[in-house]
């Protein structure tokens, strides 16, 4: 295999077959020691957080191909910490897509001015180039189709597939006592039809999600779910 990205939370390889290789890390996202799955920086170590990832994606990964939504997923080895996934095209050099039901994090901060802690936002999604640089500016529908990463019709579709995959994953949770407050998603082209596809990884490092008020950490989360 070939490293081609050593990532913030996971390493990338290139397979024999064409495919990719996901190596999950202990390595969590935040910002001086604290943990928060909007910062672009690693932020702390937390053991067994790679494994529990890996187990949370593969769960959620596993629901979504059997309800028809196109994700890259292909299959996981839990005891190595590794995802296979199929090849997938990124959008320009890659954009995140952020559901939200409740305004906090990064929203609150921005629209503080008219919007309350907690309040709900229905689904609203938002788009983020992936930039560290830039600190990952949002942007909008019309300059995504002017600087050609996005058609409108693809915008689209990832608009449609973003909810309709959020649903579900906010179904599941809810099932288990927890309630969705924003997720952030990862999609690309794969295939020779530049299918959009979902990718990177679903679990406790990519949303942030609430019990009776109080926010579920990441390791905690994956116990809930899968216990």
């Amino acid at each position: 295999m070939k490293l081609i990205n050593r990532g913030k939370t996971k390493d990338v390889y290139l397979m024999d077959d064409g495919n990719y290789l996901f190596k999950f890390k202990d390595d969590v996202t935040g910002e001086n020691g604290i943990f928060d799955p909007g910062a672009n920086t690693v932020g702390l170590k937390m053991e067994g957080a790679g494994n529990a990832a890996l187990r949370l994606t593969t769960y959620f990964f596993k629901i979504l191909n059997d309800r028809g939504i196109p994700t890259h997923f292909i299959d996981s080895d839990l005891g190595e910490s590794t995802m296979k996934v199929k090849k997938a095209k990124l959008f320009g050099e890659g954009i995140e897509v952020i559901c939200r039901y409740r305004a906090v994090g990064s929203f609150l901060r921005r629209y503080g001015k008219y919007a309350r802690e907690g309040q709900a936002l229905h689904g609203l999604i938002e788009i983020t180039l992936k930039d560290d640089l830039r600190n990952d500016p949002l942007i909008t529908k019309d300059a995504l189709e002017v600087l050609g990463i996005l058609s409108t019709e693809e915008y689209r579709i990832l608009k449609n597939l973003t909810f309709e995959i959020c649903e579900i994953i906010k179904e599941e949770l809810s099932a288990k006592g927890l309630e969705l407050y924003d997720i952030k998603l990862e999609f690309g082209r794969v295939g020779d039809n530049n299918e959009i596809t979902l990718i990177d990884e679903i679990s406790g490092g990519n949303m942030r999600v609430y019990k009776d008020g109080s926010y579920v950490g990441p390791l905690q989360l994956a116990e809930i779910m899968l216990n």
